[in-house]
């Protein structure tokens, strides 16, 4: 009952009973390690491509390409969010474009981009942005659209300009929706990436993803999804420090992790 009261106790006894579950699971049910490799396993591939195949890199190139679509997915998600917030005509003329954009399976793109930009990091890049950019620019912009309109009289009465109503009022008021955005957001980025390497990636986790499942590696396989969710938990767990850091003012109940 204690770890019940204690999440970060509650949160460990889950790990490790998951743990457990992986290492002892597929022996006890007899699945072969071509189909479910247990956790050792797991770890000694691991190691195996850190010296061989180069993994580290890898990752390394595959958290530089999360963290540039991210950051150019959610900058262009807040510039268009303001836009059309600030303007219902920009909106009514736009939004039937970028819903379009948005419903068009991402996947559909990659081959695309990859025969304009070649096997370079450029087309993961661009689908992460693509992934990106649609929550958060939709949360700006709903955010943008219910600003208290008592709060924008009270400083327009006060003979605030047009930018000074936005910078004082309009945008922080949208910034915890602005943060939701970026915590959904952020997850995605790294679906957007892994979809471009592994349409056509000769670098990167998604690379190493498909060419394990070529070798009939399964172990390797896991290595890499298991490297795509530290790198998604990493990049969740920064957008939750920076939002606390940035709205420390809200109640802690705004500020969860969930």
């Amino acid at each position: 009952m204690k770890s019940l009261n204690n999440p970060v106790a509650g949160s460990l006894i889950l790990l490790a009973v998951f743990l457990s579950l992986w290492q002892w699971g597929p022996g006890l049910m007899g699945m072969p390690e071509f189909v479910m490799p247990n956790l050792t396993r797991v770890i000694v591939e691991f190691g195996a491509m850190s010296q061989h195949s180069n993994l580290l890199e890898h990752t390394l190139i595959t958290a530089f390409e999360i963290i540039v679509g991210f950051a150019l997915g959610a900058l262009l998600g807040v510039v268009i969010g303001v836009s059309l917030g600030l303007s219902p005509n920009a909106e009514a003329i736009l939004s039937p474009y970028i819903l379009a954009l948005q419903i068009a399976p991402k996947v559909a793109f990659a081959p695309l981009f990859v025969m304009w930009l070649g096997y370079t990091i450029y087309p993961k890049i661009l689908i992460a942005i693509l992934i990106v950019f649609f929550p958060v620019m939709i949360n700006v912009l709903s955010a943008i659209r219910t600003v208290d309109p008592d709060m924008v009289n009270l400083v327009r009465a006060m003979n605030a300009n047009r930018w000074q109503i936005f910078r004082l009022v309009e945008f922080p008021s949208a910034m915890a929706a602005l943060f939701s955005g970026l915590r959904i957001a952020s997850t995605l980025a790294v679906i957007g990436v892994t979809v471009g390497e592994l349409v056509g990636g000769n670098k990167g986790l998604g690379f190493l993803l498909v060419n394990s499942e070529g070798q009939g590696n399964t172990a390797g396989v896991f290595v890499a999804i298991v490297m795509l969710t530290l790198i998604g938990v990493l990049a969740y767990a920064a957008v939750v420090w920076a939002e606390k850091r940035v709205l420390h003012y809200m109640p802690k109940a705004n500020l969860s992790t969930v």
